[in-house]
């Protein structure tokens, strides 16, 4: 780890799509909830759902969304998600898709939610690329810790330069901060926010990444937590020590991840896109203990040639660019999405 451009995509345009888009992806939802709210089944090898379109509960009149993001479950079962809308920077669930709250940290573009576990307290790590700061809350978004960009790295030349999209958090507190639509640096901290280092940067080779957009902290395996880190545009995940050593790199070409969940001993994830930024698509990726891509829920059925996983293909009608999961004890997922006409979240009952 060193101690001393994959730039965030253009929101004023992308905004500027997403009011032309509102009126088709309401159109396709809004034929779905006439008929019914429950899709038929998605998934494969026994990972199968049924899609609740009209899970959230929610008036967005009182609790707006833009874009959302990310989701995470705290120990009490309550869902808390990111998004876009000033007014709603966190939005909180009850597994009924109930809203019970929701505040504001001020940020314009929240982003990554991270939730941590420190000593049977719990507490949020949002990033937001557009103010180009990492905070820390309370689960009542009271703010405790505040990062913003390094000026211990040689290049980082301004605050401009640091557009953080995640963060995980080591069994010691130290923070690990994903600049993904940034630098492409992993930074680390520790639990005061003081810099400790930093590994990764824009590139091709094993050590490098190109939009390092999510980062998690897997301990299936061993005694010794490593680090899961998605490189979204060369559709890979690569596994780094705690100190910045690369050990693995998992291709999966044609899939644009998100950021990796881990739930059990299998891997779960959102594909984004398939064909662009501004259609409507996406599916939800399943991959069990040996990186093998099991179930595609909301896609076609995953296959390999040679060895090599086949390219996803989008159902057109279960997903509207999915950007997150967050997956319960009943292996239930949510599905947060991104440029999805403002829809609200969605949940997938496990069959």
């Amino acid at each position: 780890m060193k101690k001393n451009n994959n730039s965030r995509r253009n929101f004023i345009k992308n905004s500027a799509i997403v009011g032309l888009g509102i009126a088709s992806a309401n159109k396709k939802f809004s034929i779905v909830s006439k008929s019914r709210s429950l899709e038929n089944t998605v998934g494969h090898n026994g990972y199968t759902y049924k899609v609740d379109k009209s899970w959230s509960k929610q008036n967005v009149n009182i609790h707006p969304v833009h874009h959302c993001h990310e989701m995470v479950m705290d120990k009490k079962g309550r869902l808390f998600m990111t998004t876009t809308h000033k007014k709603n920077n966190v939005l909180v669930y009850n597994k009924d898709g109930k809203v019970l709250d929701g505040w504001s940290v001020g940020f314009n573009g929240a982003h990554g939610l991270t939730l941590s576990n420190e000593g049977g307290n719990e507490f949020l790590y949002i990033t937001d690329p557009d103010l180009h700061r990492v905070c820390k809350t309370d689960l009542n978004g009271k703010l405790i810790l505040e990062i913003f960009y390094p000026k211990e790295i040689n290049e980082y030349t301004s605050q401009d330069d640091f557009k953080p999209t995640e963060t995980a958090i080591a069994p010691n507190g130290d923070i690990y901060v994903a600049d993904g639509y940034g630098k492409d640096f992993i930074i680390k901290y520790d639990q005061k926010g003081n810099y400790l280092g930093h590994f990764g940067g824009k590139g091709s080779g094993e050590n490098h990444f190109d939009c390092c957009h999510g980062i998690t902290l897997d301990s299936r395996f061993n005694q010794n937590p490593t680090l899961l880190i998605s490189s979204r545009t060369k559709n890979e995940f690569k596994r780094f020590t705690l100190t910045g050593k690369h050990i693995e790199t998992v291709s999966l070409p044609g899939y644009w991840m998100c950021r990796p969940v881990i739930k059990g001993d299998n891997l779960y994830f959102a594909i984004i896109n398939t064909y662009n930024w501004w259609n409507y698509d996406g599916m939800i990726a399943v991959l069990d203990k040996n990186n093998k891509v099991v179930s595609l829920p909301g896609g076609g059925k995953p296959s390999y040639s040679n060895g090599v996983i086949n390219k996803p293909v989008y159902d057109d009608r279960s997903f509207l660019n999915p950007h997150d999961v967050c997956i319960d004890d009943d292996e239930n997922i949510y599905v947060p999405q991104w440029n999805s006409g403002r829809t609200t979240p969605l949940k997938l009952i496990r069959v």
